[in-house]
This record gives structure tokens, sequence and C-alpha cells, in this order.
């Protein structure tokens, strides 16, 4: 399935929530709709709002409301965006200049907090108490996801286990949101929505480790950012962590400077890929996302079959064969 096919399937619901989004960038002051439309515009694919659109469509619940959801975690995961290319000091994302560096950081951040308080005007807007506490909830701990991430920077001992509660907090944890409060709104029942959530969480973990998979299995063009990044970053993600854990101990002292180092040079680069694929440190994560992938599936098998629920199996799936 492409990712075409699954926005095929709320295609329609898409086209208003993208209308939403661009009223609601309205500001009395010009360079926040400046900076905010041209990070809301940058290429992405709306994963998070499309789940609460796909999830909303297979509880059979079309209201304005879910419209208005699916922008509140769009603005939500743009802010962030915006904040984490600031701390990451971050130059290019999708293939062009971040908005930090063609604006600087100040108005940057001030920009993601601006639609951080936009999401939170919609919600108010929706009304719905239940759903404004679970997006509450996600954004602060999404917030301590981002700095456990940065109190990890350039630490070669960074475990698996710790690797795990940093993606849970700054990706799935969003993802797992945008999911919750669609059931929320939909269907308030326990149940479902433990399961709307237990499938975002999924998705969430699996499209982290395939991002980071790609960060050092990818191409540059295709990616829109240079391969390496969180290594001169000093980002220590599952790929590191698992060469670092099975290599030989020259490798392993190697790595440890690197990281330590936030190296960009090409022949430390060159030297740590070939260390993973010695390892086999790639397939490793790679099965990963894959596992988290099949949970994700697995957490919606009582939901009926639909073409909605097919469509969120699809997206599983396509997270960890994406190449982008």
């Amino acid at each position: 399935m492409h990712i075409n096919d699954i926005q095929r399937v709320v295609a329609a619901e898409f086209a208003a929530v993208d209308a939403v989004i661009h009223d609601e960038l309205n500001s009395r002051v010009p360079l926040v709709e400046q900076i905010a439309e041209y990070i809301v515009s940058s290429g992405g694919k709306r994963l998070r709002p499309l789940v609460t659109l796909l999830v909303g469509k297979a509880l059979r619940h079309d209201s304005s409301d879910l419209i208005k959801l699916a922008t509140v975690i769009e603005f939500l995961h743009t802010a962030t965006l915006l904040h984490d290319d600031v701390v990451d000091m971050s130059a290019m994302r999708r293939g062009r200049s971040t908005a930090n560096a063609r604006w600087g950081n100040a108005p940057s951040v001030l920009v993601g907090d601006f639609l951080y308080s936009r999401a939170f005007q919609l919600m108010v807007q929706i009304g719905n108490l239940p759903v404004m506490n679970l997006l509450a909830d996600a954004t602060n701990v999404i917030s301590e996801g981002e700095v456990l991430q940065l109190m990890n920077v350039k630490n070669p001992d960074l475990s698996e286990s710790d690797y795990m509660r940093v993606i849970e907090g700054k990706t799935a944890m969003l993802f797992a949101a945008a999911t919750g409060s669609a059931a929320e709104l939909a269907q308030p029942d326990a149940a479902i929505v433990a399961a709307a959530q237990q499938y975002g969480t999924e998705l969430g973990l699996a499209f982290q480790i395939q991002d980071d998979v790609l960060d050092y299995a990818g191409d540059s063009a295709t990616l829109g950012k240079n391969v390496g990044d969180d290594l001169a970053e000093g980002k220590v993600t599952l790929p590191l962590i698992h060469t670092l854990k099975t290599t030989d101990d020259g490798t392993r002292k190697m790595i440890r400077k690197a990281i330590r180092q936030g190296t960009t040079e090409t022949d430390t680069v060159q030297a740590i890929l070939a260390a993973m694929q010695a390892t086999g440190a790639l397939s490793y994560c790679t099965q990963k996302a894959h596992e988290h992938a099949q949970r994700a599936i697995d957490a919606l098998a009582d939901w009926p079959d639909s073409e909605a629920k097919a469509a969120l199996c699809g997206l599983a799936i396509l997270a960890v064969q994406r190449k982008t």
C-alpha cells in the first residue's frame, strides 16, 4: 500500500484539515504567519493528523471537531519541529533551510510557542475535557522526552532501554495522542481508546527506529538531510547502541570518541558505517521496527474491518518500508 492510497481514504477530511490549518495561522504579526506557513507547508506527509482522521473514520465518526483535532495534532507537531531545530542547531529539514537558519533562533522559538497556544485554543473550541486532558499530558511528556534526549547528547553509555524511553516520549507519545484523542472523541470506550493509543505508540516507535536507521542507511537527497547527522549532533540512537554492544574493542573505542566529539569527519563516519554492517546493527534495528509495526497492527485486531482500518495497518507496514 502506497502513502497516496492511505491518504485517499480520508482525502476529503484531509483537504478540510488543510483549509483549517491555513485559516488558523492568521496573526496580527506578519512574521508569525510567514514562519508558520513556511514550516507547515514544508512538504511533510502529515502522518499524525492522518492517523487521527483514519481512527475517526474507522470508528465511524465524522464531525468538524475531528477536523479541528487533526489540526491541533499538526500544530503540536510543527511546534516541536521548530523547537527541535533550534535545540539541534539544524540547518536543513526536508531538503530546505530550517526556519531558524532562515530567520534566526528567537523567532523560531516564539512561533513554535504561538502554534502551541493556537493548538490549545482549538482544543477549547472542541470542548471535550478527556481529549484536552490527554493532549495536555502528551505535550508534557513530549517535552520531557526532548529534555531526556538533550541530557544524553554525546553520551556513549546510553543503553537500549534508555533510548526506548527517549523515543517513547519525544516521538511515540504524539502518535499515541493523535490516535487516542480521536478514539476518545469518536467512541469514548476505555478498551477502544486504549487500543488506539497502543496502535499509536507502536507506530511511533516503529517510525522513529526506522528514521534512525535511515540516518545511516538512507540517501541524503531523498532524506532531505545529510546521512550521519545524528552522529554529528552527538545523538546516540539504536544503530550506534547495537554496534557499540557487539563490535570489537578497538572499533568501540573509535565510536565512543566519535560520539563525544560529534564528528562529521568522512573517514570516521565511513568506518562506523562499516562497523554497523559488520555487526548487523541496521538489520537488528529494522527487525525491531518491524516488531513494533506488527504490534500496532495487532492492537486493532478486535476493530471491525473497514477501509480505514486497512489503511491504518498499511501505514504501520509503510512506516518500516519507507526510504524517506
